[in-house]
């Protein structure tokens, strides 16, 4: 990979953008269409939203990738709220994925919520992948998937060593993640044209 690429904090000017991008990356990966730029669009507005760990990536004067954050919490079983982040959709332009800008991204963005106070990171997303920026099966540390207990595909990652020691309980992402599909098709009517399947 060139390294000649900057990452820089997102600015309003540029949502529209990192959708367009969002779609391009999504589209007819897991579904017909998709509905992440949708998920993104929402987020701008929610409560969850970090603002100051929200990063489009630059080359060649345009915007090839893009990841947000957004606040967390495990419901603890002892009755705590433990606060954590999460993040995604992480979004690379087709014509420029598998080449290690999105780990690039993912590694940058990580540091960066780690030095705002973030002391873990929780996902859903593929663990062999994941595995890299030290991620783990949040099953094996006791933290379970709100509907699905067993799940492989649920991540988590410490920033603060320690910090989830003792912690076991439940984990359910932010509201903006659960979108009315009606309401994404109507949005997905705003953007050019693209074949499903």
């Amino acid at each position: 990979m060139k390294t000649e690429y900057t990452i820089r904090l997102e600015q309003k000017k540029d949502y529209r953008a990192t959708e367009e991008l969002t779609r391009e990356a999504f589209y007819n990966v897991y579904r017909p269409g998709c509905l992440e730029h949708y998920v993104l669009h929402r987020f701008r507005n929610g409560k969850d939203f970090i603002p100051s760990l929200d990063f489009v990536m630059e080359k060649d004067g345009k915007i090839i990738g893009h990841i947000m954050y957004a606040k967390s919490r495990i419901s603890a079983d002892d009755g705590r709220e433990i606060p954590v982040v999460t993040f995604g959709p992480v979004s690379i332009l087709p014509s420029y994925q598998n080449k290690g800008y999105g780990t690039a991204l993912i590694e940058f963005s990580m540091q960066r919520a780690k030095e705002s106070g973030a002391k873990a990171i929780a996902i859903t997303g593929n663990f062999g992948f994941y595995r890299r920026f030290g991620f783990k099966v949040a099953k094996t540390a006791g933290i379970r998937y709100f509907d699905d207990p067993d799940a492989e595909y649920f991540l988590i990652a410490e920033l603060e060593k320690g910090f989830l020691n003792g912690v076991s309980g439940t984990y359910k992402d932010p509201e903006e993640y659960f979108v009315d599909e009606t309401e994404a098709e109507e949005f997905d009517k705003t953007f050019p044209e693209k074949e499903r399947r």
